[in-house]
């Protein structure tokens, strides 16, 4: 899939595997807030809003 350039073996030489380092530090923060925040399902959008706010319910008769 990705083929290493000699400018990024150099990079890496120099300043580590940045992208790697962060992709570990991400997955270990996603396991902490795992294990800290309850699991709840995400709230599911209303149908009742339009783009500019809450529409009026109709008059009844």
């Amino acid at each position: 899939m990705f083929q290493e350039t000699p400018i990024f073996s150099r990079l890496v030489a120099e300043r580590g595997d940045v992208p790697a380092q962060v992709r570990g530090e991400a997955e270990r923060i996603r396991r902490d807030l795992a294990r800290v925040l309850p699991q709840t399902p995400a709230p599911r959008p209303s149908t009742a809003h339009n783009a500019d706010g809450p529409t009026a319910s109709p008059a009844l008769p």
